[in-house]
């Protein structure tokens, strides 16, 4: 795999004449991936800086970035850095997880319960055991709710990679589903946070996702809503 600067900065505003851009901070970092990746970013009216772990959230977010984009595997265990995230969110910045970024702060009931309104187990929790993950799946995924995110997305059928056996809260709005049995049926769905926007996306593991032009648009619609750009 092409190595990745620990950090670099990604201005996509040719020919941009509306509003300031979206400032997004993209936090990679404990879980490899293609560089197709960074092709998702590739819109008008987008500030990008992508910043790794372990630097992502050692500053205040507030002062460099209007939407959070988190496409990394690590916990978040430090003070400062938890503070950070914390007043971030509580500020009214915006907030897209997406794929494997889901099994982040597993073990952290404000970041999975009250934000994300998932998590993909890393492993066992009391009764609940790891959840499962399964390569080179088609995933059929379509929607069913109305809402901005989804505006122009419709049905994706995508070769993909499946979580199964996922906690999701019964107080996140589910946006799009499957019904691939190695899969939870929720794949897209809007956090129960409330004093910001947070979308999760489940798909979008490899280049097959990344170039797909539905995934493309839920993507960038999703940052767009999240920043409150999309209504």
């Amino acid at each position: 795999m092409r190595r990745i600067p620990v950090f670099f900065l990604v201005l996509a505003m040719a020919g941009f004449t509306g509003a300031d851009p979206v400032r997004v901070q993209i936090t990679t970092g404990g879980h490899p991936y293609d560089p197709s990746f960074y092709s998702l970013f590739e819109h008008e009216g987008l500030s990008v800086t992508v910043n790794p772990h372990p630097s992502g959230f050692l500053r205040d977010l507030r002062k460099s970035a209007d939407v959070l984009v988190l496409y990394d595997l690590a916990d978040t265990t430090g003070e400062e850095e938890r503070r950070n995230l914390e007043a971030f969110l509580e500020s009214g910045r915006g907030l897209v997880v997406l794929h494997h970024a889901i099994a982040d702060n597993w073990q952290w009931k404000w970041w999975y319960q009250e934000v994300v309104g998932g998590r993909f187990l890393m492993g066992q929790d009391g009764e609940m055991p790891r959840s499962a993950a399964k390569a080179n799946e088609v995933i059929r995924a379509r929607p069913v709710a109305d809402h901005p995110i989804l505006k122009g997305v419709g049905t994706l059928n995508l070769l993909d990679e499946t979580y199964n056996g996922m906690w999701i809260s019964p107080n996140s709005r589910v946006l799009m589903e499957t019904d691939n049995p190695n899969s939870n049926k929720p794949v897209v769905w809007i956090g129960p946070w409330r004093k910001s926007r947070v979308a999760v996306i489940q798909l979008g593991h490899g280049p097959a996702a990344h170039r797909d032009p539905g995934y493309r648009k839920l993507v960038h619609n999703a940052i767009l809503w999240a920043a409150g750009r999309l209504d």
